[in-house]
């Protein structure tokens, strides 16, 4: 009686690999939970109405899950639900103009809300909680106002500063 034992040929054994990477969630989540409603999007509606006010979402989005990744352990989940958003600085109305400017001053900080959960590698939650992100000194920190003309620069650093304090700290 012959054993037959197929091997398994190289591009069944990357398929298997590559389905399991596939499978397996990424490091970081984030979810906007109703946008439409986040205090930026009121702002653009009511000054830019040719504007869409969410444009910049995805873009924070991706620089919020790529910082917080980088400080998660091996085999650790992060989801975070994105409850508002007020970008540094406002809209003032413009006469005349389709397209209104945002002034940036000391009176109109940078806020973000958000809600998070940390799992470890089993998906047990490990903390959760929710967050009033606010920098009321953003135009202090010459690093962030300098030469950077990153159009996020200011809601990127509260996500930095919130993130700096690592998982035990969020």
């Amino acid at each position: 009686m012959s054993r037959f034992r197929p091997r398994p040929t190289l591009a069944l054994v990357l398929l298997l690999a590559t389905a399991a990477h596939a499978a397996d969630p990424a490091p970081v989540t984030v979810r906007f939970d109703h946008p439409g409603n986040f205090t930026e999007t009121r702002e653009v509606h009511a000054f830019a109405p040719s504007e869409s006010g969410n444009d910049y979402l995805d873009t924070l989005a991706r620089y919020i899950e790529r910082r917080a990744a980088s400080i998660l352990a091996p085999g650790q989940h992060l989801e975070i639900v994105v409850e508002d958003v007020d970008r540094a600085g406002s809209y003032l109305p413009s006469l005349g103009s389709l397209h209104p400017v945002r002034i940036v001053e000391d009176l109109y900080p940078p806020r973000i809300r958000l809600r998070f959960r940390l799992f470890d590698e089993h998906g047990a939650v490990i903390r959760e909680g929710e967050r009033k992100l606010t920098d009321l000194a953003f135009l202090q920190d010459g690093a962030v106002a300098g030469r950077n003309t990153d159009p996020l620069r200011y809601e990127k650093r509260l996500i930095d500063r919130w993130l700096a304090k690592g998982p035990q700290g969020l």
